[in-house]
């Protein structure tokens, strides 16, 4: 599995072509080669970058949904809806389709954030919205998720 570190802000020209991080793009090595997949998020109004490897491993758990079931059948329809294969090109630049260009109302700035496996990609505007509009407070949300004792929690 890949781990991506960093928040990285970017640009993107008029045609929808990012020029990939330097300190990204290291972390990327391994993974380059093979592409990548984008697609919209499901939570938020951003993409999410997926190197090929960990798209397929997540494609291998979609695949065994029971498709005679009408909602596996409209979670993958929806889950897959705008999905593209994308490479970085010998520029080190990649290229956002524009119908997912609007989904995310990716504008000139934009703000690339890792993830864990995968990289968000998103409008900078509509990113430091989401970091400062937490309709949580984090501090409660990191122990309900992390502070578990039991065996489904990390501590």
């Amino acid at each position: 599995m890949n781990s991506f570190i960093g928040t990285y802000e970017c640009k993107v020209d008029a045609k929808g072509r990012l020029m990939l991080p330097a300190a990204l793009k290291k972390q990327m090595d391994g993974v380059l080669q093979d592409g990548f997949v984008v697609k919209r998020a499901v939570f938020q109004e951003c993409l999410e970058l997926y190197p090929m490897t960990e798209w397929d491993a997540l494609m291998q758990k979609v695949n065994k949904l029971n498709r005679f079931k009408k909602k596996n059948n409209d979670f993958i329809r929806r889950f897959t809806a705008g999905v593209k294969m994308v490479e970085v090109d010998a520029n080190g630049r990649l290229l956002i389709p524009k119908d997912l260009v609007v989904f995310a109302s990716i504008s000139k700035d934009i703000v690339m954030s890792s993830a864990v496996n995968i990289i968000e990609i998103w409008d900078k505007t509509k990113y430091e919205k989401a970091i400062d509009d937490a309709t949580v407070d984090f501090a409660d949300l990191a122990e309900e998720v992390m502070g578990q004792d039991d065996d489904d929690g990390i501590s």
